[in-house]
């Protein structure tokens, strides 16, 4: 479940630091304040799988490496927490604060599609203009349920559709040399 709250003010990151620490998400995004409940166990299952298959790469290669709920603090007004990343060493080694959250864009972010239409919005359009804006260079929207992920790559300097993978379907990515992943792994 996933509740905006909005009526007019703009919440920014120190804000976060007046709400309580009751198990609830809260992300920020221009300003909008995004409020969710711990996801479905299947979501976490997904989640887990991703971050697996990208951390098996990220070892062998050495590239890089990929994070479970990283927060990424773009700005007071655009604060996230994606469901799993992958970011280069490099960009990782210039991003990270005294905190310990990003502070720019990794290559790759992952949302897991919770239930509930606000869910959806918030990663199908706000989160999807938001990391087109700050320059993510691939982005996935994985539904379990359905079990498909859509591929968003940036193109002509904002992230556009050019794939929708199935079950039955293998998962690449030209971030990622000689990854290759079944999307059913993902869901089984």
């Amino acid at each position: 479940m996933s509740q905006t709250v909005n009526e007019g003010v703009r919440w920014t990151t120190a804000d976060l630091e007046l709400l309580p620490d009751n198990g609830t998400r809260y992300e920020i995004i221009d300003g909008e304040l995004f409020m969710s409940k711990s996801p479905h166990l299947n979501h976490q299952r997904t989640c887990g799988r991703i971050y697996r298959e990208l951390d098996i790469w990220s070892q062998f290669s050495g590239r890089g490496e990929s994070f479970i709920n990283p927060g990424i603090v773009f700005s007071e007004a655009n604060n996230v927490e994606p469901d799993v990343i992958w970011i280069s060493n490099e960009r990782l080694a210039l991003l990270v604060d005294d905190s310990g959250h990003l502070t720019d864009a990794p290559e790759l972010v992952v949302e897991v599609l919770s239930l509930g239409k606000e869910n959806e919005r918030r990663d199908r359009e706000a989160k999807l203009k938001l990391y087109s804006s700050r320059g993510v260079q691939e982005y996935w929207i994985v539904d379990w349920r359905l079990q498909k992920v859509e591929i968003y790559r940036r193109e002509s300097a904002k992230l556009q559709l050019v794939a929708t993978l199935f079950a039955s379907d293998e998962l690449t990515s030209p971030l990622l040399p000689d990854f290759t992943c079944a999307v059913s792994r993902l869901f089984t």
